[in-house]
This record gives structure tokens, C-alpha cells and sequence, in this order.
């Protein structure tokens, strides 16, 4: 990850118990901040985003039938899950998969392991 986007004014601290969840991809586990997901390094916070792909797919799949929420559930700020980045969309977390709102369906865009 040589090439990373640095998250400019970041004061808050990062760490165990500072009360955001974690979100473990790629190796490692970030810190779900505000739709963000935040990476401490060194002295900064860098942004990532959970790769399109593998387990994590950005496929439409329009036969997702979740019991997770109601059918009629739109995703979106103030909608109860918790935004994140993926690829170069905003998904939400629901019971530990990713939802993509498309349309009058939500896409599984894949699992992810989500704590605190």
C-alpha cells in the first residue's frame, strides 16, 4: 500500500476502545469512522476502502433476498447501518455483509468482519 490517501485533520485517537468498530480486510483492521475507514500509520490516518472483488464483489444481484431489514428499508445517511467505503461506492454493513442500494433491491456486495 505504497500508495495511500492520507486523512488531512484527523484529531481523534484510534485505538482500542475509542468507540468505533473495526473492520478487518486486506491483512489488517481499520477503524469505521463517519463512512470512512480509517487506518493509524505512524504519525497520520490513512483512508482505505474495502477492494471491489474476491469475497467482496460489486456485482448486481437483484435475487438478494436479506431478512435483515424490511423491504421497503432504503440505505443511506440516518438509515440505522453503518456506511463503508468499497471500491468507489458507499455500502452499508448489515449483520456482517455488505448491502449496495440499486435500485428498488439491495446488492450482497459480500461478507465482511465487522467488531465492537
Amino acid at each position: 500500500m505504497s500508495n495511500h490517501k492520507t486523512h488531512d485533520n484527523h484529531e481523534h485517537q484510534h485505538g482500542p476502545g475509542c468507540g468505533h468498530k473495526t473492520i478487518e480486510h486486506e491483512g489488517h483492521t481499520d477503524y469505521l469512522h463517519d463512512g470512512c475507514l480509517h487506518h493509524v500509520h505512524g504519525d497520520h490516518v490513512d483512508e482505505h476502502a474495502i477492494a471491489v472483488g474476491g469475497q467482496n464483489p460489486a456485482a448486481c444481484t437483484p435475487a438478494h433476498a436479506c431478512g435483515s431489514h424490511a423491504k421497503d428499508h432504503a440505505h443511506g445517511p440516518g438509515c440505522g447501518h453503518e456506511a463503508v467505503a468499497h471500491g468507489d461506492h458507499t455500502d452499508f454493513v448489515v449483520d456482517g455483509h455488505l448491502h449496495h442500494a440499486h435500485g428498488a433491491h439491495c446488492d450482497d456486495h459480500g461478507p465482511v468482519k465487522v467488531s465492537g
